[in-house]
C-alpha cells in the first residue's frame, strides 16, 4: 500500500434534537438504503442491537446512553455505524469508507432524514501517516 496516500475518510456526525420516531430498525434500515444510494455505495450485511425482544425487567433505564438502536451496515467498501438515543433525541453516526463519497452530501440527508434541529461533525482522513 502507498503509504502517502489516504486509505480512506471517515464523517462522524452527531445530531441533535431529532424526531425520535424515525429511531426503528424500519426507518433506520431505509436511512441506510437511501444515503447508500444518495453517496453510490453498494449495501452488504446489516447488524442491530437495541431491546426488541428483551424483557421489561432486563432493562435497565438508569442509563440513558445504552437506550436506543444501534446498527451496523456493512458496505463493500467498509461499514456505517448509528447509534440513537430516544430519551435524549440524539443519534450518532460513522460513515467510513476507502471510496470518496461527499460529506456535505452525507451530512444534509442525514440531518433531514432524522429532522435534527442541529449537529456536529468531523471529517477524518484515514491512513493518512501521522508519527507519533
Amino acid at each position: 500500500m502507498n503509504k502517502n496516500k489516504p486509505y480512506g475518510q471517515e464523517l462522524i456526525l452527531d445530531l441533535y434534537g431529532c424526531n425520535i420516531d424515525r429511531f426503528n430498525r424500519g426507518d433506520i434500515e431505509e436511512f441506510f438504503e437511501q444515503l447508500c444510494k444518495l453517496v453510490d455505495m453498494k449495501r452488504e450485511n446489516l447488524h442491530f442491537w437495541d431491546y426488541e425482544g428483551v424483557p421489561e425487567d432486563e432493562i435497565s433505564y438508569d442509563q440513558p446512553h445504552l437506550l436506543g438502536t444501534s446498527a451496523v451496515q456493512f458496505i463493500s467498501t467498509s461499514n456505517i455505524v448509528i447509534h440513537t438515543l430516544s430519551l435524549v433525541k440524539e443519534c450518532y453516526i460513522n460513515l467510513f469508507s476507502c471510496k470518496e463519497f461527499n460529506p456535505t452530501t452525507a451530512i444534509k440527508f442525514t440531518k433531514e432524514w432524522f429532522g435534527s434541529l442541529d449537529c456536529d461533525y468531523s471529517v477524518i482522513t484515514r491512513g493518512k501517516r501521522t508519527k507519533c
